[in-house]
């Protein structure tokens, strides 16, 4: 797993890219879809990642306010 990660982290984008130059080639209207595609899911991801983020820091925040502390697991990154 420790190359892996690092390794589809890179490879990945680099085949997103390599298939979008195909379908140009193809036919650039359906590179435009898989273009309008990938923004789309990549918009309803940041909007979860977001939402995650905001609820977390929200439970901090009442958490702090009642004194009590965040439980390990929920502690990182917050």
């Amino acid at each position: 797993m420790r190359i892996a990660k690092p390794l589809l982290l890179i490879v990945t984008p680099l085949g997103v890219v390599g298939g979008l130059r195909e379908a140009w080639r193809f036919n650039p209207g359906l590179a435009f879809l898989m273009l309008a595609l990938l923004m789309l899911i990549t918009a309803a991801f940041a909007l979860v990642v977001k939402t995650v983020r905001d609820e977390k820091k929200s439970y901090a925040v009442r958490l702090a306010a009642e004194g009590t502390s965040l439980s390990p697991s929920i502690k990182h990154e917050v």
